[in-house]
């Protein structure tokens, strides 16, 4: 007390009142914070614990899966269009597709939809093909790409991540590279094979392939170096998380064909009788306007195309999709412009109108340096984490923002099988002649029946 009348002496005397008024409300008000303040704490820490919980237990199931890595040589005349990847990628997604059924899957025993991985790497100018999934799946793996490609061949192999030293970058590798991400929003497609007219022409010498200006990049890589390319693909089915993204594709639809006109919200009848008592109007229903020409009549040329771009994305399978590539090397022999080759590849599947991938994120080599000295040692220091990051999550194959779920620009996005196989498929030898990728030279046949066994 003899606090509060020492502070009350020193108050004007017109906020004495107030104050003696005041003073034993926020007493109580600071009483009951001193001795229930943790009440709060189960609610504010309670989704990070879900969080928390969630990462321990995806984690735990993750561990206990082995994965297997198949490395898939294609025959040295092989004649197959890009269809038949497409074709693969739509099994696989059926095949694959095994999302958690229940909450006891979901929180005890952290099981996530799995994912399958398309990878290319070339060692020192070797160019080998690679599909990685868990061990369990490797002979429905096998009897889908032996569905199209039945002269492939198929064998285990040991992963190449692991050739080279484990803490990249270091005194004597460096590396180079990106994760990559959608220009615009998922419903919007990139540019395809189909769009490069590659089955439309009636010589094999005239088809293009997309894939051609990343085999060229691969095959120019020099010795004691590495270019690695991949794509990390997570089946989506419907009763997921590709509700959101149809959603999303139909209001892109509807603005776009101009079918998104929302209803004037309607004036509540009290207020219609309270006109009608002051005024003596009668409220009368506005007559509605009647186009001339329908919504579709009026669309640009532009505005359809990406109409019928986003239909035909929505109407095939998809996956939630991650690509990144890497350039590895020794410091002794310089980079140069080499590690930028791999750009071509993904600028020509750029369109301004629809999609198209971008670098994600500050993932570049690149240091603006400053007049203040210490700053460039901190951003030095950034520009290592970074590519440490960058390698780590390559070779792990986690995502950019694992364990964190992706979204818009966050360099996970969505995929269909039309989309994937135009970054992932097998050249044939004379749309794409690099003389280094790995194919069969010969090819093999079963034994004939009947041949006596010892």
């Amino acid at each position: 007390m003899y606090k509060m009348d020492s502070i009350l002496f020193e108050l004007p005397p017109e906020l004495v009142p107030i104050a003696r008024f005041l003073a034993p409300i926020l007493f109580l008000i600071w009483q009951f914070v001193k001795n229930w303040w943790w009440v709060a704490l189960p609610f504010i820490l309670w989704r990070p614990f879900l969080f928390l919980l969630r990462w321990q237990r995806t984690d735990h199931f993750l561990s206990k899966q082995e994965s297997v890595m198949l490395e898939i040589k294609i025959p040295k005349d092989m004649l197959k269009p890009i269809r038949a990847m497409e074709v693969i990628m739509g099994n696989i997604r059926q095949s694959f597709y095994d999302p958690p059924g229940s909450w006891w899957e979901n929180w005890v025993e952290g099981k996530v939809q799995l994912s399958v991985y398309f990878e290319i790497a070339s060692i020192e100018g070797d160019i080998h093909f690679y599909f990685r999934c868990i061990k369990s799946q490797k002979d429905i793996a096998e009897s889908i790409i032996y569905s199209q490609y039945p002269d492939a061949e198929i064998s285990v192999v040991e992963d190449y991540t692991k050739k080279v030293p484990k803490d990249i970058p270091n005194k004597e590798w460096d590396i180079r590279g990106a994760d990559y991400r959608f220009n615009l929003r998922n419903p919007y497609p990139i540019k395809t094979y189909v769009d490069f007219e590659t089955e439309h022409e009636a010589k094999e010498e005239k088809r293009i392939d997309p894939i051609s200006a990343l085999m060229e990049a691969m095959a120019k890589v020099k010795p004691g170096e590495q270019l690695w390319y991949q794509i990390i693909a997570s089946p989506l089915g419907e009763d997921t998380g590709s509700k959101p993204y149809v959603k999303e594709a139909v209001e892109i639809r509807e603005k776009l064909a101009r079918r998104d006109k929302k209803e004037s919200p309607k004036r509540p009848i009290l207020l219609d009788a309270m006109d009608v008592l002051l005024t003596g109007n009668v409220p009368q229903d506005k007559e509605e306007e009647k186009e001339i020409f329908p919504p579709e009549m009026k669309l640009t040329p532009g505005e359809r195309e990406i109409i019928l771009a986003v239909e035909k994305k929505i109407s095939k399978p998809a996956f939630t999709t991650s690509i990144r590539y890497v350039y590895l090397g020794h410091k002794a022999k310089p980079f140069g412009a080499s590690w930028r080759l791999p750009f071509g590849f993904f600028g020509s599947l750029f369109t301004e109108h629809l999609n198209g991938l971008l670098p994600y994120g500050k993932t570049f080599p690149k240091i603006h340096r400053s007049w203040f000295l210490p700053a460039n040692l901190v951003r030095l220091r950034r520009l290592y984490i970074r590519k440490r990051k960058l390698f780590k999550n390559y070779v792990r194959r986690d995502r950019p923002l694992y364990p964190f779920n992706g979204k818009f620009n966050s360099g996970t996005f969505i995929m269909n099988t039309e989309e994937l196989a135009t970054l992932f498929h097998f050249p044939t030898k004379i749309t794409v002649p690099a003389p280094f990728i790995q194919r069969v030279e010969a090819k093999k046949g079963e034994a004939p029946p009947g041949l006596p066994v010892e």
